[in-house]
């Protein structure tokens, strides 16, 4: 499924010059191949904005599905920006209110930074729950991730999250729960994935919502679920688009935290992802950065070349095979809504004949 570059995003570029299959505009309207859009909703903070646009863009180009896909990325007002990011937003992204009249056939929704301990009192509730409505009756199906997944829950079934003390953080080995699920095709039943969280909804909660359980883990809970309507909406718990350093550059944004004061206690290493020899360089690291930090002196720099060459990306393909399963789904069901009217017998409800799990 190649890319479209149809706007100077730079994340196509880089892609481009990783090797990924990006068609310019020109070339893409010189092709008689089905097209999919999808709506990219943003709504990382600063430090993740662009690296999020990057691993979901990515993962969608990495799909087998015989289509051009056109990604539209766009965001809230609302969130709070430094100039920097808005300047980004501005040249390089969607407006929302555009998207809509136009039309989409799915929606990615990532999670975000929040200060209230109600999801409903961040500035970001309102605009978000309009995005969510528009596209309960205008999408094919949306994909969440993490905070989306908690906003959408409640939204849709009343079930507020639950903190859990610490920051659930790392990389967990995960089961299929539901095998038969056309999401699970051809996917490993155990496989590793990262979280990277404070807040959770557990398994009996999401069930008792008729939720259907994809896949969890024993020390990090449900990874994945999908909606009693078995599509419309996917929900992760977990981060499948995760680079190999994305737990590296928390751990280093939380040391930076420590040393600045913004938290008592250095941070505990992500969870089954330092190997030994990364686990011994980074507490030595912090060792310096605590000394440097009770004299007063300037942070040491963050062994980033060492501990990257340490770290492994174990969990990738697995992600990749569930969003292509994802966008294969929405390119079935966006065909079919647009030949149903050739095909008698097709419940409008269900026409991929899904059964309930």
């Amino acid at each position: 499924m190649p890319l479209v570059a149809h706007n100077n995003l730079p994340t196509f570029q880089q892609l481009e010059e990783s090797g990924e299959l990006v068609l310019s505009l020109e070339r893409a309207t010189r092709q008689d191949i089905r097209e999919l859009h999808i709506g990219f909703l943003n709504m990382m903070p600063d430090a993740a904005l662009a690296a999020t646009e990057y691993q979901f863009i990515r993962f969608i180009g990495a799909c087998n599905q015989i289509a051009q896909i056109y990604v539209y990325p766009f965001s809230l007002p609302e969130l709070s920006r430094s100039e920097r990011a808005k300047k980004h937003i501005a040249e390089h992204y969607f407006d929302f209110a555009t998207l809509a009249t136009q039309g989409l056939d799915a929606l990615i929704i990532t999670g975000a930074n929040v200060s209230n301990p109600l999801l409903e009192e961040e500035e970001f509730w309102k605009p978000l729950m309009e995005v969510v409505r528009w596209a309960e009756n205008n999408v094919a199906s949306v994909l969440c991730s993490c905070l989306a997944t908690h906003a959408l829950v409640k939204y849709h079934h009343g079930i507020g999250r639950t903190h859990m003390g610490r920051k659930k953080w790392g990389v967990f080995d995960h089961r299929i729960t539901c095998a038969e699920h056309p999401l699970m095709r051809d996917i490993n039943t155990r496989f590793d994935a990262p979280h990277s969280r404070y807040n959770e909804i557990t398994r009996a909660q999401l069930e008792s919502a008729g939720l259907a359980v994809l896949a969890e883990s024993e020390e990090a809970g449900v990874h994945l679920a999908v909606s009693p309507d078995l599509l419309r909406i996917v929900y992760f718990q977990g981060h499948p688009e995760y680079d190999a350093i994305s737990l590296l550059k928390e751990y280093k944004r939380e040391v930076m935290r420590f040393f600045n004061g913004e938290r008592e206690h250095g941070p505990r290493y992500p969870e089954n992802y330092f190997s030994a020899a990364a686990g011994e360089i980074a507490k030595q690291y912090f060792h310096q950065a605590e000394k440097a930090r009770k004299r007063g002196e300037p942070l040491p720099p963050f062994p980033d070349a060492e501990l990257e060459a340490l770290v492994d990306n174990t969990w990738g393909d697995t992600g990749r095979a569930i969003v292509n399963n994802w966008l294969g789904l929405v390119y079935k069901l966006t065909n079919l809504e647009r030949t149903k009217q050739f095909m008698p017998g097709v419940d409008p409800d269900n026409p991929l004949g899904l059964r309930r799990y």
